[in-house]
């Protein structure tokens, strides 16, 4: 419907182009590339006029990317010995602190270590007495030298075999002094090492657990940042500083960035890979979201029109120039930057102080100008 409304409106006007031109004698297409219209055409085409605007125009890169977090921000929790999961209130998505205890975990071995190691302490102060009484007795020369030795190395082995067990129950969160103070205790808990919310709970009461297995993961989401991959031909345009804009796939909110690091190593698809630090926080923001970007190289002052002005014709550019308001005249442009709807003029000869250019209506000019020709 619209297709045949605008074929009536272009065959209205060129008959009242061609009675116009039966009346005065002069035709109105009165040049190659030139249309006059009366003010009531232009009003009945939708013709309307502007002036060339000035505007700082960015020279752009485009790339895509995802949100990411730094190593040290995101933690796998595994349990330093196997056992059994007693209990855990953990679930996917909640917030947790840094010191705050994950899961309670049981097995006898964790009792057997500490009966160890209390066995060991006792072996090892019998042992270090009798060391002891061994270095007395040889100042004195009453013993014999191997007795000294043979008591110093076994002193000294249950010093090692202590030593051991300590550092096996610091891994098991353990602490040697309250071992001593309270006794041996059943459990053993797994601590947060750092604050942030939990993206992964693999554990559930009862279950067994091995070294191996990831019990949950953390991500503290403070350092979150931006990860762009960006073509090698592109790459010559980086550099440190640039500012990046970003939105979430299938959103048209725009956040702000900045390119930190660059990549020194060319991957498989011949891409770079760039870090960039984002201007503020942004809560609403998880890690692992798609984004595209877009990473300002370089910015000028220009000369620009509408790109809706602008007529594309077997790969040249023109567009409908008038100084009077009346006569139109198709002029062939060089362009350069398209941005935000407005494109760049790379060549201003064509424009003078007075020349103001069609914003709306051009391809109706357009047909109206080579229909006129065709007759």
């Amino acid at each position: 419907m619209t297709s045949r409304l605008q074929l009536l409106v272009i065959l209205l006007l060129l008959q009242g182009c061609k009675n116009d031109q039966n009346d005065s004698g002069s035709p109105q297409a009165h040049r190659a590339n030139a249309i006059t219209l009366t003010n009531q055409q232009q009003a009945i085409a939708g013709i309307e006029l502007g002036e060339p605007g000035k505007k700082t125009l960015k020279k752009v890169i485009k790339a895509n990317g995802m949100l990411d977090v730094p190593p040290q921000s995101m933690v796998t929790i595994a349990a330093p010995m196997a056992g059994f999961v007693k209990a855990t209130k953990l679930l996917q998505g909640m917030r947790v602190k840094k010191g705050e205890v994950l899961v309670e975990l049981y097995h006898q071995e964790y009792i057997q270590l500490q009966q160890d190691y209390l066995n060991t302490l006792s072996q090892r102060e019998y042992l270090k007495a009798e060391y002891e009484r061994q270095l007395e007795l040889s100042a004195e020369n009453i013993n014999a030298q191997k007795t000294l030795q043979r008591a110093k190395a076994d002193y000294q082995s249950a010093d090692i075999s202590l030593q051991a067990l300590k550092a096996r129950l610091d891994l098991i969160n353990i602490s040697t002094q309250q071992l001593l103070d309270k006794g041996i205790q059943n459990s053993i808990y797994l601590y947060s090492p750092i604050s942030g919310f939990v993206t992964e709970v693999n554990v559930n009461p009862g279950k067994f657990v091995n070294p191996s297995d990831v019990l949950f993961k953390i991500i503290d989401p403070e350092h979150l940042h931006v990860e762009l991959y960006v073509f090698e031909k592109d790459l010559p345009m980086l550099q440190t500083g640039q500012a990046v804009s970003f939105s979430l796939v299938d959103e048209s909110k725009e956040r702000h960035a900045t390119v930190y690091l660059i990549g020194k190593e060319i991957g498989p698809d011949r891409t770079v890979r760039i870090h960039c630090h984002m201007e503020k926080d942004y809560p609403e923001l998880i890690p692992g979201l798609y984004l595209k970007a877009w990473i300002e190289t370089s910015s000028h002052a220009a000369t620009v029109i509408p790109e809706e002005s602008v007529l594309t014709l077997e790969n040249k550019h023109y567009a409908f120039l008038t100084a009077d308001n009346a006569t139109f005249n198709l002029v062939e442009i060089k362009t350069g930057i398209t941005d935000s709807g407005e494109v760049e003029i790379l060549d201003q000869t064509p424009f003078t102080d007075s020349t103001r250019v069609v914003i709306k209506g051009a391809y109706t000019l357009l047909s109206m100008l080579k229909n006129m020709e065709g007759d």
